[in-house]
């Protein structure tokens, strides 16, 4: 079980990041969010 729960929140995280980084800089500031910080806004989701 716990394989199979690491393995959904790495895609999570995963899709989080790819996300979040196909936006633009103006798009992330209104989110409040900078590019540096799209790693620890993902580990969150």
């Amino acid at each position: 079980m716990n394989l199979i729960r690491n393995y959904r929140n790495w895609r999570r995280y995963r899709d989080t990041v790819s996300e979040l980084s196909r936006l633009s800089n103006r798009e992330l500031n209104d989110l409040g969010i900078s590019r540096g910080d799209i790693p620890f806004v993902a580990r969150k989701a």
